[in-house]
């Protein structure tokens, strides 16, 4: 008996003694997913139903979350160094004053965070 069967381009899977559609298209291995990601994922969930529903039943949405993922770990790194560059926050001032270099950085970081929330992860 077959396992896998094709009648006027639906495929069919067998599962026990039954034929089943396959109503999702085959999907490609999956990515891993970070952090960002999943706020992404998140997001779409919450405010753009619609998107989040095509990137599902089309397949996508794993390729588009691990693509996010990749792309805002590459811009966040990239904008905290920058910045940190920019404002002179280096290893010297951490030697020299700890608590100045961390109020700083918490700085950095949290304007890092809110540009990408809102250049990739709520657009």
């Amino acid at each position: 008996m077959e396992q896998y069967k094709e009648i006027n381009g639906i495929s069919y899977t067998l599962v026990g003694d039954y034929y089943l559609p396959n109503l999702l298209p085959h999907q490609e291995a999956e990515r891993p997913v970070g952090v960002w990601g999943r706020r992404r994922m998140d997001y779409l969930k919450q405010h753009r139903r619609v998107l989040f529903t095509n990137l599902l039943t089309s397949g996508g949405l794993n390729a588009h979350l691990a693509d996010t993922d990749e792309r805002v770990r590459e811009m966040y790194s990239r904008l905290v160094a920058q910045m940190a560059a920019s404002e002179g926050v280096t290893e010297e001032l951490k030697a020299r004053d700890q608590l100045a270099w961390v109020g700083r950085m918490n700085n950095i970081v949290a304007r890092a965070r809110e540009i990408v929330y809102n250049e990739v992860i709520y657009v």
